[in-house]
């Protein structure tokens, strides 16, 4: 996955929430115990933390900083900084050499830090959509690139559908629910 993948990522989850930009944000993201708002910023906090790691080759742990979000910001506001966000990740891994690491549980190439920032967008999109009232339609293109980079265990099946159940978002027929998950970004040793 690359860059491009991010920016269809948030193109993507701006056009799923900009209709509900006039509605109440502080109701909960389904599932979560954030408030969609909150939700948004966790988004945003992960695409600029993924831009830092890579641009900073960290590669013993995370940078110790924080995205701030004002609690004045509008829900536009929130999907600004979503896409200023990306695009800083963007920017990243454009200009990142394809042997570039750094950390996220090993080490991990500039692919695997797209993958894990488009999910975030789908996964989070989800959660959003469900506290907005939205109905969640991800490309099943992009889903299906996010399981095959971070969930190279993930059963056959309807690519949104097995992201949703590999995350512990849903159920698939045959398998019991996940209650704990992990994605495995990081490159094999």
């Amino acid at each position: 996955m690359d860059a491009e993948d991010v920016n269809r990522a948030v193109d993507w989850l701006t056009r799923l929430l900009e209709p509900y930009a006039d509605t109440d944000w502080t109701r909960p993201a389904l599932g979560l115990e954030w408030s969609c708002r909150e939700t948004v910023a966790h988004v945003a906090h992960d695409l600029t933390a993924y831009a830092g790691q890579l641009a900073g080759a960290v590669q013993d742990g995370y940078l110790p900083c924080d995205l701030t979000v004002r609690t004045d910001a509008t829900p536009r506001d929130l999907l600004r900084v979503v896409t200023a966000a990306a695009g800083l990740l963007r920017a990243v891994l454009t200009t990142a050499p394809p042997d570039a690491r750094a950390w996220h549980w090993g080490p991990c190439d500039p692919g695997g830090f797209a993958a894990m920032g488009c999910a975030e967008v789908l996964l989070h999109g989800y959660d959003l959509a469900g506290g907005l009232g939205a109905a969640w339609t991800p490309p099943a293109g992009m889903c299906a690139a996010v399981l095959g980079r971070l969930f190279p265990d993930a059963p056959a099946g309807e690519p949104e559908a097995v992201l949703l159940w590999c995350t512990g978002r849903g159920e698939l027929p045959g398998r019991p629910r996940r209650t704990g998950w992990v994605w495995k970004a990081a490159l094999p040793a």
